[in-house]
């Protein structure tokens, strides 16, 4: 969960009192009623807040559930600066942060919590996200001062006064997170990585530290999360036998509501011009999960390869360098080179993706319809903007679900005809006509010869430079949103914050964006 606090003044609340306070629709953090109270169902309510209880701590928070769930706690860390030497780097804030995971009712993982690790826990940020399984929703809570936050659920991720704020900026479609849910797990400990601690940290002495477990662990957590709330998600918008807010569902394919971290699983500080050749994350080149692993695209692929000594002469060149400054501007922590692992950029999130995925499973969306939309501008998997001028299509109103791609093509497909040829509008009109047994081998060719052009451009030296300019064009835009809360997440180059957001085509070479 984000690290903030609503907008609310601690002194404007009691102790011991549960308020509401969903940024967007409340004004001011109110006290929560009876009848709201009785409402919340989740693990938090039902084991502190319906019998007056409040904790301060995480420690009184996890020593207030019941004895049973104790076993199934587990305690990942993640920090930014946690692959930093703490003897270089005096003054730097580490910002290291335990996310805690318990079953508490049906075995399943149903109370997350997030807290400063470390430190006076009194004062501390701490943070819970609790699956309430009678409303199948996440509700969202946050300690302020001596008093507690309600800050919605998870509907409140998509209503529109509510979207994007608060808690939501983080959660932006009102599930579980974690930014980094591939391997190798940029920021977390796990099984590529230990996050380091001087000799004498106090935290080694912290009980908590010392039951961290690796984020490969979490990452399963994760997922399934995702898919318990995007299963319950829709079958509540399709439960009167309509799909209610279907533009909702569709901006999941038509745009980037968020996104997931990628990176090489190569330490940057290991790489050398003579290492083996660096094999760039997937997720830069297009959206694999969907497009290979769902649609079932017939395809070789293969994500491209670069030489190292390609990726060593742009550190250099770009002046890549991990850099946080204060408030003031001034430089707090400046050292030359890449993240931890190599080539960190925005990919896909699964968030997303599992929307998709469901929608097609449920026949909401047929797979051909996803496809046709996804090739339209394959090459850039996320902040697409050809994708997204197609969500001016997507209905708005309750529609039966065997119409929602016949519908939704048939308008693209009309607007088509008065456009050019290379539109958006006019490429997905192009794909729509391909033989119903014909596109997963078509459009897996295109694939193919796209990353084989890939392979060959970023072995030359102006090739991989215009993939980095592209990998930082992404990076900017992930800059803007407010998933990005620390300023060590991404590196920072000499390429102007100014210069022009680029694109990639599908000849696989890098164009600014008009």
């Amino acid at each position: 969960m984000a690290v903030e606090s609503c907008g609310t003044d601690p002194s404007a609340l009691n102790s011991g009192q549960l308020y509401r306070r969903v940024n967007g629709r409340d004004s001011r953090a109110q006290s929560v009623s009876e009848e709201e109270l009785a409402g919340l169902s989740d693990p938090m309510a039902a084991e502190f807040f319906h019998k007056n209880r409040f904790p301060l701590t995480v420690q009184e928070l996890l020593s207030g559930l019941p004895e049973a769930a104790a076993a199934s706690r587990r305690v990942y860390l993640v920090g930014e600066a946690g692959q930093i030497a703490p003897d270089t780097s005096p003054g730097l804030h580490r910002d290291l942060r335990f996310a805690i995971t318990v079953a508490v009712r049906d075995g399943r993982p149903d109370l997350l919590v997030s807290t400063q690790a470390g430190g006076d826990q009194v004062t501390a940020f701490l943070q819970v996200a609790a699956w309430d399984p009678g409303a199948k929703v996440f509700n969202f809570y946050m300690r302020i001062g001596r008093a507690w936050i309600w800050a919605g659920n998870s509907w409140d991720a998509l209503e529109p006064d509510s979207r994007g704020k608060g808690c939501f900026d983080s959660h932006v479609n009102g599930s579980a997170v974690m930014k980094e849910l591939r391997i190798p797990w940029l920021n977390w400990q796990s099984e590529r990585a230990t996050i380091r601690l001087a000799d004498d940290d106090p935290l080694r002495r912290d009980p908590l530290y010392q039951q961290v477990t690796g984020a490969q662990k979490l990452e399963l957590t994760v997922r399934s999360l995702v898919t318990r709330w995007t299963a319950a998600r829709l079958a509540e918008v399709t439960a009167n036998g309509v799909v209610e807010h279907p533009d909702r569902l569709l901006r999941h394919l038509f745009t980037t509501t968020t996104v997931n971290l990628a990176s090489t699983d190569r330490q940057s500080s290991v790489i050398a011009p003579g290492s083996t050749d660096l094999v760039l994350p997937m997720g830069f080149w297009l959206n694999q999960d969907v497009l290979l692993d769902d649609l079932g695209l017939v395809t070789q692929a293969a994500p491209p390869t670069a030489p190292a000594a390609r990726y060593c002469s742009s550190l250099a060149r770009f002046r890549f360098r991990l850099e946080e400054r204060s408030g003031d501007g001034g430089v707090v922590f400046r050292r030359p080179g890449d993240t931890f692992f190599a080539f960190v950029v925005p990919e896909a999130a699964h968030e997303d993706n599992e929307v998709v995925r469901q929608m097609i499973r449920h026949g909401l969306l047929s797979a051909k319809f996803a496809a046709c939309v996804m090739m339209v501008d394959f090459p850039n998997p996320v902040f697409s903007l050809p994708r997204a001028r197609l969500m001016r299509y997507a209905p708005t109103a309750a529609t039966h679900p065997s119409a929602l791609c016949d519908r939704t093509a048939l308008a693209v497909t009309d607007a088509a005809r008065a456009l050019p040829a290379d539109s958006p509008e006019g490429r997905f009109a192009a794909h729509w006509q391909v033989p119903d047994d014909a596109w997963r081998t078509l459009f897996g060719q295109r694939v193919d010869a796209y990353l084989r052009r890939a392979a060959a451009q970023a072995r030359t030296e102006d090739g991989f430079d215009d993939y980095v300019r592209l990998a930082e064009s992404r990076r900017r835009q992930l800059r803007a949103m407010k998933l990005h809360e620390f300023q060590l997440t991404l590196p920072v180059t000499d390429i102007p914050a100014d210069a022009p957001p680029s694109a990639m085509r599908e000849d696989a070479t890098v164009v600014p964006v008009p």
